[in-house]
């Protein structure tokens, strides 16, 4: 096998015929009153405009859409917004300068003169059909009719509601950057630039959805990525039709990977920019949506999910060490529980070194089960501490760990060894860097709990078997799930394993082909 073999990004042409047809289907859902609308063009008269636009947006029946008429120069306008997205300060500088204009200062050729020198604004463009117009007027810009005039101003004069950059809650670092991703698409992509400061940059915008029609933004280096890569996840975004993205990137995740019931993640979210941007760098792509703080990267691997932004912030061999110590942690949270249970059933294998282990305390209830209270408990707990209101966290981590544990112990639900190797296992689940990777990783040992109770030794080996082999026969967008050890990779496998300083960092990984393979 080559070092750097090529995988080819090509859609799955074994696609079932039943869902091509769902496909097509969907796409003749738009009635012919939506296909008008679409050529629609913007008419000379005002007044038919209007009432075009006041009944598809329900004007008068939303308190919040808005229609402004007004007078400038002899021309009568009609301003349509959406309060709340509407700038007052700039729509105010904008009507003042309006109410100052003369008829001989803008005819002929109103809408050139209001565009390059009367409306004073960055983000002006003209528009000529009426679905153009309802597309922007919706996404929270100021769309300005005039009578007599065939196309429309629309403005940029919206701010979202919003708050400030803040490091991420799940992301953390005790070096290193305080900003985070939020919710407004525009800022996010800004923290991005702010890091690749390069002309070959790429951020293409589209939207999707036929009702919400949320932006999706598409960012990648144009002379490092691979095009076949590009293509591959345009021509899915392409084929999505739904009516709206409620969950955003989650959605649009499940729509590009394909339906599947792998529990581990095949792309990987992030909401640290340095981090993305990192990623742009290799020649990955990371897809922004907008309402969300999170944005995709892909394609990805296993050990992408494992990696961490504090191991760069540190010297090599502190990076490497606080990497080892997070892949312990990874794998004590899949594997200690099975084991420990192995020897629980077979203590006769134990050797005289540790055969402290098991439990010395007896129960009615079997050790099998003991653990599985034990995991729903401790799952239980943990989204109890999600929905719990900050002041009551610190009183409800008292009851979980005094009261229940302690009382679940003395009463003889549980043992205190269950209890001990359990909370070894979450540390090492919330030490992972990816947290849709620690819930996979809960999953499989379940499964592994289970096949290790069942079958004894040979449960745990052939369920470590079966794990290994799902992951790998998992792609991510044709990307080998386990590289670089299937297929072995030994440069990009030490580059895993060791924390590389960053001058001998000199090459891209292979496995996203990059087009330009040398970063120094």
């Amino acid at each position: 096998m080559k070092k750097n073999m090529k995988l080819k990004y090509q859609s799955k042409t074994n696609e079932k015929k039943v869902t091509e047809a769902e496909n097509k289907s969907t796409t003749k859902i738009n009635t012919v009153e939506e296909k008008l609308n679409q050529t629609l063009k913007i008419s000379k008269e005002l007044s038919k405009n209007k009432k075009i636009l006041e009944e598809r947006l329900g004007v008068g029946e939303s308190f919040d859409m808005v229609c402004r008429e007004m007078n400038f120069a002899g021309k009568d306008f009609a301003l349509f917004f959406v309060n709340g997205f509407a700038d007052s300060d700039i729509m105010t500088q904008i009507l003042k300068e309006l109410a100052d204009l003369k008829r001989e200062e803008i005819v002929p050729n109103i809408l050139e003169h209001l565009l390059e020198r009367y409306v004073s604004h960055i983000q002006v463009k003209k528009l000529k059909t009426i679905n153009e117009a309802m597309d922007n007027i919706l996404s929270g810009q100021l769309v300005m009719f005039i009578d007599d005039q065939e196309e429309a101003l629309v403005i940029d004069a919206r701010k979202y509601p919003g708050r400030n950059p803040e490091e991420p809650d799940i992301e953390r670092v005790v070096r290193g950057a305080r900003d985070g991703f939020t919710e407004t698409l525009l800022l996010n992509t800004a923290l991005t630039r702010r890091r690749i400061r390069d002309e070959r940059l790429r951020m293409e915008i589209s939207q999707l959805g036929e009702r919400s029609k949320t932006d999706i933004c598409i960012a990648y280096l144009k002379d490092v990525t691979d095009p076949g890569l590009i293509k591959l996840i345009k021509q899915k975004l392409e084929e999505i039709k739904i009516d709206g993205l409620p969950m955003a990137e989650k959605s649009l995740e499940e729509f590009i990977i394909g339906r599947s019931w792998n529990p581990y993640p095949l792309v990987r979210y992030t909401e640290r920019p340095d981090v993305a941007a990192a990623h742009l760098l290799e020649g990955h792509v990371i897809l922004y949506v907008d309402t969300s703080p999170s944005v995709i990267i892909m394609p990805t691997t296993f050990f992408h999910h494992v990696q961490h932004a504090e191991e760069y912030r540190h010297t090599p061999m502190v990076g490497t060490f606080l990497r080892w110590i997070r892949f312990f942690g990874v794998f004590s949270s899949l594997f200690l529980l099975p084991i420990w249970l192995i020897y629980v059933q077979e203590p006769e294998i134990l050797p005289k070194a540790i055969d402290f282990i098991g439990p010395k305390e007896t129960s009615k209830i079997p050790i099998y089960l003991q653990i599985i209270f034990a995991e729903l408990g401790l799952d239980l707990m943990r989204m109890a501490a999600v929905h719990t209101p900050t002041p009551l966290a610190t009183a409800m981590g008292l009851i979980a760990a005094v009261l229940i544990g302690d009382i679940a112990i003395k009463v003889g639900w549980v043992v205190p060894e269950v209890i001990l190797y359990l909370s070894i296992g979450a540390i090492g689940m919330y030490a992972t860097p990816s947290y849709e990777l620690s819930l996979g990783n809960k999953l499989a040992r379940l499964f592994l709990i289970f096949a290790t109770f069942i079958f004894k030794i040979p449960g745990f080996v052939i369920g470590t078997m079966l794990w290994i082999v799902l992951l790998a026969t998992t792609h991510s967008l044709n990307t080998p799930y386990l590289w670089p050890f299937i297929p072995f990779n030994f440069k990009a496998l030490m580059a895993i394993l060791l924390r590389e300083p960053i001058p001998l960092a000199n090459k891209r990984p292979s496995i996203v082909h990059p087009q330009n393979e040398n970063r120094q």
